[in-house]
């Protein structure tokens, strides 16, 4: 059992805000505090023009955040951002008077293969787009607060087609304000993309610096001039930085919701800068940013469905240190973009295409020595990965080959992935082979293993060389199967009911092999991108709940499908990690089966890497396990939780071979940075 989709941390996004000008007299406008509890942790103060929202930023309430709406819509809408040492007491003022603003780019989705909008084979910036600038025509207040949170909700919002609200919530315990655009459109047919930020609404402005950390590491600081043209940048982590006397705001989106899928993982300069931002915004400012042309490969944006809300966000982090004291802060909800070491558990990550092997047979060809170790090794260490399966010749060597060129391909792979592969790292070769079994499908033996894609009618399906010990020719789906069986192999659909796997595995989910313990069942990506969802990757779950009612064991596993990486990329945006149920790294020399049986035993889970699952068992099972029920029994389920942003909920999916059932368990009373054990009592199963 897997509960990578039982929790959603559920990050709500943000649109380009402007204040409207009034042109007579500014109209009080209506605040409603019906929804709000003070239990919440978070104190609302309805003043003249004015709402003041204040809450401990730390748990041992030393610190105060406060944030000063102005509700004259003369005036900027964010009067300050600001801490203080005691709940009524004096603030130090980091930013004053600003105005949220987001920019909204709509554009048009086809190629709609499939119901439901599962779509990636879409270039949307090659047809006619418009960005629309966000304006706030504020009509009525609302404060609605839900567990340990309250969120200010502002109407009304408009960016070209798309109507909504603009929402401002915050955390107690953590220094975080979310600002989001909730927005949707009748129009059929829509892409988007945002971006947002902060801007000065005059001359005087409340900070002196942007600070940011540059794709080297080293640490920038830039005092500026208030007509300085916009510039894009390409930074690490993510964010930019205003510095003031008093201290740093710090904005930076939702780290993976923010970033629709793309083949690449460039640094595509996501955040910004300046004066005349995308030739809409006249006001200096900062913030995040979409590309429009992505990789100029595939390009899909965000699937913006007809009346679904669009959470379009950013995040402000409040901090009295300069930017480079401040970024650590940001870095908390990500473990400074790595994944976590968790007992008892080894990460492992599928699916790169670096055409790593190909490069080292040209450099060899040219008479050079390669004895270096390449960057991408060198990155995902450094991202705490502890085994890396590849996904080599998708595109480069010759796969299709008889034997010639392909076996010497394989002898060079299997060396490079040992001579990479250390005590706490493990170089694991694979493929992409896409032969013989419908859809894109990916292949994972328990040592090296030489075969080739090809199969004369006179030729025997396994032989012996002296060089390669045996040789296997495969030709048709039977081939197949007898491979994997013969070597212990293991296969699983790549991007599954998307890309060229549209359709798969469901066409062949009544196959020998699908029904076997040799294909493990299919892959997750975020893929595609909808930010109405409150789910990465819905596709991929819905297809681990109807596996799971098909009848066999099957389990969906994190893939990432990435060409190439280097220091500069923005991989943590795009990337997911497997933690398989491991006390250590196999060594390679002696093999990698024990991967394979976490696997093919569901002893894993999946995240993004800030909500991760030590603990769960249903009674008293562990994922992996089978619990064979008594008639009406109900077992306890349990598990163990450890987050970074404040949840939103988790949701326990159960099937009876033909329904699904979902039991959604509502988290807003937990703070960031904490853990909980969720103990369901006997009668969770009721419901169905």
């Amino acid at each position: 059992m897997q509960l990578f989709r039982g929790v959603s941390w559920c990050l709500t996004l943000s649109i380009t805000l402007a204040a409207c000008q009034a042109t007579v007299h500014a109209q009080r406008v209506p605040v409603d505090l019906s929804g709000y509890n003070r239990q919440s942790g978070v104190i609302v103060q309805s003043r003249e023009q004015q709402l003041l929202v204040t809450w401990p930023m730390r748990r041992d309430e030393a610190e105060f955040g406060r944030l000063t709406l102005n509700l004259d819509s003369r005036k900027p809408l964010i009067d300050s951002l600001a801490i203080a040492k005691q709940i009524d007491g004096p603030a130090d003022v980091l930013l004053s008077q600003v105005d949220p603003v987001t920019l909204l780019t709509v554009g048009s989705r086809q190629g709609l293969r499939n119901p439901g909008w599962v779509v990636f084979f879409d270039r949307v910036w090659k047809r006619p787009f418009k960005t629309y600038q966000g304006e706030l025509d504020l009509q009525q207040v609302r404060v609605v607060s839900k567990g340990r949170r309250t969120t200010v909700v502002l109407d009304r919002l408009t960016a070209g087609p798309f109507s909504g609200d603009f929402r401002f919530t915050v955390y107690p315990g953590g220094r975080l304000v979310h600002a989001e655009a909730v927005v949707s459109t009748k129009q059929d047919r829509c892409a988007i993309l945002y971006d947002a930020g902060l801007v000065s609404a005059g001359e005087n402005i409340s900070w002196n610096r942007v600070a940011w950390m540059s794709t080297a590491g080293q640490p920038q600081s830039y005092s500026f001039e208030p007509h300085t043209k916009a510039r894009e940048l390409a930074v690490r982590h993510r964010t930019i930085m205003a510095e003031s006397d008093a201290g740093t705001v710090a904005l930076f989106p939702p780290p993976h919701q923010f970033f629709y899928p793309l083949d690449e993982s460039h640094n595509l300069k996501f955040v910004w800068y300046g004066s005349g931002f995308r030739g809409l915004e006249k006001r200096f400012g900062l913030g995040i940013r979409q590309h429009f042309e992505g990789d100029r490969r595939f390009v899909p944006w965000f699937n913006a469905p007809p009346e679904t809300d669009q959470r379009l966000g950013i995040f402000y982090l409040l901090s009295r240190g300069n930017g480079r004291q401040t970024l650590p802060a940001v870095l908390r909800y990500t473990h400074g973009d790595r994944f976590v070491e968790l007992p008892g558990y080894r990460t492992f990550t599928s699916h790169y295409h670096f055409a790593h092997t190909m490069n080292v047979m040209e450099r060899r060809a040219k008479g050079l020595e390669v004895d270096d170790v390449p960057s991408f090794v060198t990155i995902l260490k450094n991202m705490g990965v502890n085994i890396v399966h590849l996904a080599e010749f998708h595109g480069d060597g010759d796969p299709r080959d008889a034997g010639p060129k392909r076996l010497p391909q394989l002898e060079l792979m299997h060396h490079e992935c040992e001579r990479l592969s250390d005590s706490n790292f493990l170089l694991l070769p694979g493929e992409e082979p896409n032969v013989y079994f419908g859809g894109h499908w990916i292949d994972l033996f328990p040592k090296p293993v030489y075969w080739t894609m090809k199969r004369s009618a006179d030729q025997p399906f396994k032989e012996s060389s002296a060089r390669y010990g045996t040789i296997y020719h495969v030709g048709s789906t039977d081939d197949l199967a007898s491979l994997f069986e013969h070597e212990g192999g293991l296969g699983w659909t790549a991007h599954a009911r998307i890309k060229s796997s549209t359709g798969y595995p469901d066409k062949h989910r009544q196959s020998d092999l699908f029904r076997s313990d040799r294909w493990l069942g299919a892959a997750w990506k975020a893929m595609p991108a909808d930010l109405s969802r409150p789910k990465l990757g819905e596709r991929g779950l819905d297809l681990l709940d109807d596996m799971a009612n098909w009848g066999q064991p099957k389990y969906v596993l994190g893939e990432v499908d990435v060409f190439k990486i280097d220091p500069t990329h923005e991989l943590y945006g795009h990337m997911n990690i497997n933690y398989l149920k491991l006390d250590k790294v196999p060594k390679y020399r002696e093999g990698w089966q024990p991967v394979l049986d976490a696997l093919r035993q569901g002893k894993f889970f999946v995240s993004t890497g800030e909500v991760v699952i030590p603990n769960f068992t249903v009674g008293g099972k562990a994922a992996g396990e089978t619990l064979r029920l008594r008639a009406n029994a109900q077992p306890e389920l349990r598990a163990t939780l450890q987050w970074t942003f404040p949840l939103q909920f988790a949701e326990i999916v159960s099937g009876d071979g033909t329904q699904v059932y979902r039991k959604r368990i509502d988290l807003t009373d937990t703070m960031p940075f904490s853990s909980r054990e969720l103990r369901l009592s006997p009668n969770w199963l009721d419901d169905q």
